[in-house]
């Protein structure tokens, strides 16, 4: 992939023009990321049991750190350790069969209950429902 910065377009249009007057264009850069989320986290020796609670309506891409593919939706790990679980509407193609999903940010950087999805690597996709805070239960 070329990558044509906006100084390189105008230094090469100054010169060309030879002294004549100067013609200027407008460059539109339009861009789209999509992250991959690994789904194969180490669980832990004790496994951690959870109970959910009401959740964000969004997150922030950029806090995501991993998930993990469970019974009942996919469980997303944040950064600093926090769970949320991403409750997907209808049904959905198996997401355990290919190692991975991808999950496409919102153009304000967010990932929304109602508004995005999870895109399984076969091609089919499941719609977020909801997100739902996972608070582990504590030991008595």
């Amino acid at each position: 992939m070329l990558a044509v910065t906006v100084g390189m377009i105008v230094a090469l249009l100054l010169a060309g023009s030879g002294g004549g007057p100067v013609m200027l264009a407008q460059l539109t850069i339009r861009q789209q990321l999509i992250i991959r989320v690994p789904s194969h986290v180490r669980r832990p020796a004790d496994p951690v049991l959870y109970r959910e609670k009401n959740g964000p309506k969004c997150i922030s891409a950029g806090e995501l750190a991993g998930a993990q593919i469970s019974n009942y939706g996919v469980d997303l790990l944040l950064r600093g350790g926090n769970r949320v679980r991403a409750k997907l509407a209808g049904d959905c193609p198996p997401l355990d069969y290919y190692s991975g999903f991808y999950i496409r940010q919102g153009l304000d950087g967010q990932v929304c209950a109602e508004r995005d999805s999870i895109r399984v690597r076969s091609g089919g996709s499941c719609e977020i429902e909801r997100f739902r805070k996972l608070v582990p239960l504590s030991k008595k």
